[in-house]
C-alpha cells in the first residue's frame, strides 16, 4: 500500500524490555526492526508502545494508533494460563503479557486491525480464553519440525523455511495469503493448544500445531506462528499480509472500521 492521496496509518508495537551491558542498571523498552522495516515498507508509521503504562495512558496511545503488531518474543507467564513453570521457561515478562493481552481485548472488541506473529498468536490465544502448549517437546514430542528453528540438531537462519502450513480454503487468511498452502520459517518451542472465543484456527502444519488464528467476522484480526517479517524481501505470502494489514489499518484511519 503505497497510495500517496492517503494519510499512512499508525502501527503501534508494544515494547518488550531488553537489558544493556552499558546501561546494566534498568530496563530497555525495545522492538526488533525487522518489525518496523516491514511495516515502513508497505506504507505504515510504526511507534512503539512502553511498557508499565498506566491504563489511561495505554488507552491514549492505543486510541493513536490504526492498527496494532504484537511482535515475537519470550514465553508468556504460566501463571496466566494456570501453569506450573516449565524448566525451559524463558524470558516471562509479566508486564508485557499484560499490555499484550489487554491491546487485543480492545483491539477485537473495537474492530481496530491487530496481527499476531509467533509470541503474538500466543497472547491473542491467552487473551481470549485459550490455551498453550507451555513446551512442544515435552507436551507434543511429535511435533518436530518448530523449536526455537532446530531441525536435525541444527540451527537454522531465520529465514530458512523449515515446514508446510495448511491454511482452510476458506479462512481470510487464505485468501490474504493468495494460497492454501506454504512453507514457513520457525522459531518457537511454545504454542497455541486451543482457542476459545470468536477466534478460529484457520492453519496447520502437517504434525498438528497450530500455526494460525484468525476473527472471521473482523475487519482484520489473524495471528501466525511464524515470522514473516523476516521473509518480505523474497516470499510474496509474507507481503501480502503486511500489505493486506496496513491496507485495513488505512481504512481503520478514515473510516473507525
Amino acid at each position: 500500500m503505497n497510495n500517496p492521496n492517503s494519510a499512512a496509518p499508525l502501527i503501534g508495537l508494544p515494547c518488550r524490555h531488553d537489558f544493556s551491558e552499558i546501561y546494566r542498571s534498568g530496563k530497555i523498552n525495545a522492538q526488533n526492526d525487522y518489525y518496523l522495516a516491514a511495516i515502513t515498507a508497505v506504507g505504515g508509521i510504526p511507534f512503539l508502545i512502553p511498557l508499565n503504562l498506566a491504563d489511561a495512558a495505554l488507552r491514549r496511545l492505543y486510541d493513536l494508533a490504526h492498527g496494532i503488531l504484537l511482535c515475537g518474543g519470550g514465553d508468556i507467564d504460566p501463571s496466566l494460563l494456570n501453569h506450573e513453570p516449565h524448566p525451559m521457561l524463558s524470558d516471562v515478562q509479566p508486564d508485557r503479557d499484560a499490555l499484550e493481552m489487554t491491546l487485543s481485548r480492545w483491539a477485537a472488541a473495537d474492530g481496530k486491525p491487530l496481527l499476531g506473529i509467533c509470541r503474538g498468536i500466543q497472547v491473542i490465544a491467552a487473551a481470549a480464553g485459550g490455551d498453550l502448549y507451555p513446551d512442544l517437546p515435552t507436551y507434543k514430542p511429535e511435533a518436530t519440525q518448530h523449536q526455537y528453528g532446530y531441525l536435525n540438531g541444527n540451527k537454522p537462519g531465520w529465514t530458512d523455511l523449515l515446514h508446510e502450513v495448511n491454511l482452510r480454503p476458506e479462512s481470510r487468511l487464505a485468501g490474504i495469503l493468495q494460497t492454501e498452502r506454504l512453507p514457513v520459517n520457525s522459531l518457537h518451542h511454545q504454542a497455541v493448544k486451543r482457542v476459545a472465543g470468536p477466534l478460529q484456527v484457520v492453519g496447520h502444519s502437517s504434525d498438528g500445531v497450530i500455526e494460525a488464528v484468525e476473527i472471521p467476522e473482523h475487519p482484520f484480526y489473524c495471528g501466525v506462528q511464524w515470522h514473516p517479517e523476516v521473509l518480505t524481501a523474497d516470499h510474496a505470502p509474507a507481503r501480502h499480509l503486511f500489505d493486506s494489514f496496513i491496507a485495513a489499518s488505512a481504512r481503520y484511519a478514515e473510516t473507525g472500521a
